[in-house]
């Protein structure tokens, strides 16, 4: 077992790295990654129907496993239309992608556009204020040839003035999202974050629709970390989608190298997969996002129509893993 590094880590920063190193490695992704991940994703011999729950006040029902945009990222086009269309024909319908992961978009969309009117697409701005998300929502229907965002976020918010303040102040990103559902283009409105503080503040400013967040087992046994946040969008009856759920900790160099995709270590055991999956699901959520790496995706996905509840004694054994990690996300107070 990977012995973590004790003390915080840089969210924003640690991520947007991992991004851009990704993107430079693109020639790295080749096509025997795919037929990896395809041979993952049919690991079980019988295709299994992909479970699906209501998401908060949206009305919308998705898979309780998703497809981010980074597994898409720096693919061919061939390839990047095979892996969506095995996901969609296992049964995801839920699919989230922003402008800041690489060429993610321009591969998602002609991939996912046979089957947009039956999937449910998120999408992200990292931008604060009104223009900037403005552009960026321009971009990204350009990109992904579709006219309307099922789900439009505030992304990555983690200080509760340079992000929850300027979005939702005046001029801010929010503006911009307003606008955009009144004219059809936003159907629900959602923001992600890795921060306690600034989720709680971003739910008491305004009444969002869904909340992306980290739902870790790990987290969880060590620090409560996602506790209160997972409450209060349960007491105001949002959708709630997990991000996180496969993460071991903070990267080391050995991750870094296996899966590139990923900012952090991931979990590629299967077994433990299937285990940190059935735990996140069982906490309220409506959905998982697994890690962006072809075959992590593909592992989640073969097992996705066989995920169920945890016995005790399988919650006993996670708790007894959780011991040996340090917590990727330190308990702060809200």
């Amino acid at each position: 077992m990977v012995k973590l590094g004790h003390g915080g880590i840089d969210m924003k920063i640690g991520r947007r790295d991992f991004l851009k190193a990704a993107a430079g490695a693109a020639g790295l992704v080749i096509s025997d990654k795919v037929q990896a991940m395809a041979s993952r994703s049919n690991m079980d011999s019988k295709i299994y129907k992909i479970e699906r729950r209501k998401l908060g006040k949206t009305g919308a029902e998705v898979s309780i496993i998703g497809m981010g945009g980074i597994v898409v990222m720096n693919l061919e086009q061939q390839d990047a239309n095979k892996i969506v269309a095995d996901a969609f024909e296992r049964g995801i319908n839920y699919f989230d992608v922003a402008p800041s992961y690489g060429d993610a978009q321009l591969r998602l969309g002609p991939a996912l556009k046979p089957w947009r009117d039956k999937c449910f697409l998120a999408c992200k701005s990292g931008k604060r204020d009104r223009a900037g998300v403005e552009a960026e929502i321009k971009e990204s229907l350009n990109a992904l040839e579709t006219d309307h965002f099922d789900l439009y976020q505030l992304h990555g918010i983690t200080d509760v003035v340079k992000d929850v303040d300027a979005a939702l102040g005046k001029g801010g990103a929010m503006e911009a999202i307003i606008e955009a559902k009144k004219n059809g283009v936003v159907r629900n409105i959602g923001f992600s974050a890795h921060s306690p503080e600034a989720a709680i503040a971003a739910m008491r400013k305004f009444d969002f629709d869904t909340i992306l967040y980290p739902v870790n087992f790990g987290s969880h046994y060590k620090s409560g970390f996602e506790c209160e946040v997972v409450s209060e969008a349960k007491r105001r009856g949002m959708g709630i989608l997990a991000i996180k759920a496969m993460m071991k900790g903070t990267a080391t160099e050995n991750s870094k190298k296996k899966h590139p995709k990923c900012w952090y270590e991931p979990i590629d055991d299967p077994g433990l997969v299937r285990l940190a999956l059935s735990w996140t699901l069982g906490q309220g959520v409506s959905a998982c996002l697994p890690p962006g790496d072809e075959n992590l995706f593909g592992m989640a996905l073969g097992m996705a129509g066989d995920l169920r509840p945890l016995t005790k004694d399988e919650q006993r054994q996670l708790e007894e893993v959780a011991k040996g990690l340090e917590p990727a996300f330190p308990i702060a107070s809200v």
